[in-house]
């Protein structure tokens, strides 16, 4: 087991690791730009060392400056948490060669999963199911051919990337020129694809070691979005029977085996309302926001997983001992204010209290006092909660998030109360365009 391990990240993440690391006896070293001197991760570490100004790509993106750092700090390994560089494949060659333990997938996995022509190619050949779609698009006639082709809507999408950026719908033609004009793409390589519009979000949580053993830990309901961001998420959907889940299961295991995938990462799908098929998106190198989820129906630690796997050792547990208890549910809560379209809201916290109780969990990386910078991305907490039912997660999530009080900001705490009191949610009926339907007119 490793005896230091450094974090390049920040926030709730970086605070979630922090307490992994704890629980293992794992020594830990924060980094921070200039503008998160007395952020809540730096604050809670052993060590903590400084990587640049507030500017991400100084900082936070900057592989040289967190490598020296690791290095000043005599670490054995680097935890990269999610979003930054947890899926940049150079950053994790970096790492490795100056002889550090990276905490994910190897660096040649990240490459090609992270190619979306990649690896749909390679999913094509482990016979995974995919949506129509194309090879990389240089020219406007070439993707209103392939969409006349495959038929409207379409789907224009990056080929690199994630997260949901740089993703544009298309309903006819003329909306596809505008697309392929905003996302440039002859500076940013794209591809077409059958846009699947009643459809659910479903990704898989999978792991596996360095011995070639690879489980999953069911799925995630991940449908409400916002701009291709997800907003709430719950385990399990509620829209799977046990024939899907394992039909569903099964397709993560076989796409990770197909780039002999090592660590903690997640398989995601679309599932077509209408006809109950899924329909392979891509793979995530890393940990997710919303892991906790998986945690709370499953008892596992992802993260401790993270770092054991990490440090050479074996899962030591067959798929068939893993066992899910009930429903829990993810609430995101931001700083931003849903009342003007979302937009960020950075500002220093006056009071700040979390919910508690029974079968709720808050990550949370700021408290009372804390400085939300308008530099970062705008999350600030993620409510967690448990019940033995979808009902009752739903009751308990409602309770957890009328006791949460943030002042001096704005946050997205009552959008995610009017979600809940939707009657289309409680029902189960939901899909990827639940928010735009439903909740924003």
């Amino acid at each position: 087991m490793f005896k230091r391990l450094l974090i390049a990240n920040r926030g709730e993440i970086a605070v979630r690791i922090i307490r992994a690391c704890q629980e293992l006896g794992i020594e830990t070293v924060a980094v921070y730009s200039d503008a998160d001197v007395d952020s809540l991760h730096v604050q809670l570490a052993d060590y903590a060392c400084n990587i640049g100004p507030e500017d991400a790509s100084l900082s936070y993106l900057n592989g040289t400056n967190i490598v020296a750092a690791a290095r000043a700090m005599q670490v054995d390994a680097i935890h990269p948490g999610y979003g930054f560089l947890s899926e940049n494949a150079d950053f994790a060659d970096l790492t490795t060669q100056a002889g550090f333990t990276f905490i994910g997938p190897r660096a040649e996995t990240i490459r090609k999963v992270g190619n979306k022509d990649a690896a749909r190619e390679a999913m094509l050949q482990a016979g995974l199911p995919m949506a129509s779609g194309s090879e990389q698009i240089t020219e406007a006639a070439d993707a209103c051919r392939i969409a006349a082709e495959i038929g409207y809507p379409v789907i224009l999408k990056p080929i690199a990337g994630g997260g949901g950026k740089g993703m544009f719908i298309a309903n006819n033609q003329t909306e596809l020129i505008a697309a392929v004009n905003k996302a440039d793409i002859l500076s940013n390589a794209c591809y077409l694809e059958k846009y699947i519009a009643d459809a659910r979000h479903i990704e898989v949580q999978i792991m596996a070691d360095n011995y070639g053993h690879i489980l999953h830990l069911g799925e995630r309901e991940c449908s409400l979005q916002r701009r291709n961001q997800k907003i709430l998420e719950e385990a399990p959907s509620s829209a799977l029977t046990a024939e899907m889940r394992r039909k569903v299961g099964d397709l993560a295991i076989r796409a990770a085996k197909s780039v002999h995938y090592t660590n903690i990462g997640t398989v995601e799908f679309l599932m077509d309302k209408n006809t109950g098929e899924f329909y392979f998106m891509e793979i995530n190198p890393r940990i997710q926001v919303e892991h906790a989820i998986t945690e709370m129906i499953t008892g596992i630690d992802l993260v401790r997983k993270q770092i054991r796997i990490a440090a050479n050792e074996p899962l030591n547990v067959k798929q068939q001992s893993i066992t899910f208890r009930g429903h829990s549910i993810e609430c995101r809560i931001n700083a931003e204010d849903p009342s003007c379209n979302f937009l960020p809201s950075p500002g220093q916290i006056g009071f700040y209290h979390q919910p508690g109780g029974p079968n709720v969990r808050v990550d949370s990386g700021v408290c009372a006092g804390s400085v939300v910078q308008p530099y970062y991305d705008s999350l600030i907490a993620k409510v967690i909660v448990h019940g033995r039912t979808r009902g009752e997660a739903i009751r308990i999530m409602k309770r957890a998030l009328s006791e949460f009080r943030v002042n001096g900001i704005k946050t997205t705490i009552g959008f995610q109360q009017e979600v809940l009191n939707d009657p289309h949610f409680c029902s189960g009926d939901i899909d990827t365009q639940f928010v735009y339907k439903r909740m924003i007119s």
